[in-house]
């Protein structure tokens, strides 16, 4: 039963505790907290904020919500059902909390959208392969 958990709910889980003031200089405010600097050889500073590094986050775990999806079983259909649930609590927090109507938010929102339409295409699309006729 813990496969079937979408793992898009650490990157909305992450987002909601900086919101809450639990990271950083809390608040919205936390979002922007460089967390990595970098001097690189051609003398430009790069840096990564705490909003960026959840937008790496939420891809990382797009990949593997895809390669979930390819998978045939029971706990499959509970994934993606659950997978719509969290895109879903992504778009009433953007629509109705204030914290949640940033670019970072936004961009996890849309993430969570492609996992649900690209878990719901890959499944379709392997449980079209995995049929066979018995003749």
């Amino acid at each position: 039963m813990i496969a079937a958990m979408p793992l898009m709910i650490i990157p909305f889980i992450l987002y909601n505790l900086a919101m809450l003031g639990l990271m950083g200089d809390g608040g919205v405010a936390a979002l922007q907290q460089d967390i990595i600097v970098l001097s690189m050889l051609s003398g430009a500073t790069w840096r990564m904020a705490l909003g960026d590094l959840f937008i790496v986050i939420a891809l990382v775990v797009l990949f593997f919500e895809i390669l979930k999806a390819t998978r045939t079983g029971s706990g499959n259909l509970v994934n993606h059902i659950l997978s719509m649930l969290i895109f879903i609590a992504f778009l009433v927090e953007f629509l109705l909390v204030q914290g949640a109507a940033t670019q970072v938010f936004f961009i996890l929102m849309t993430i969570a959208l492609v996992d649900v339409i690209g878990g719901f295409a890959v499944s379709i699309r392997s449980a079209g392969r995995d049929v066979s006729i018995g003749l």
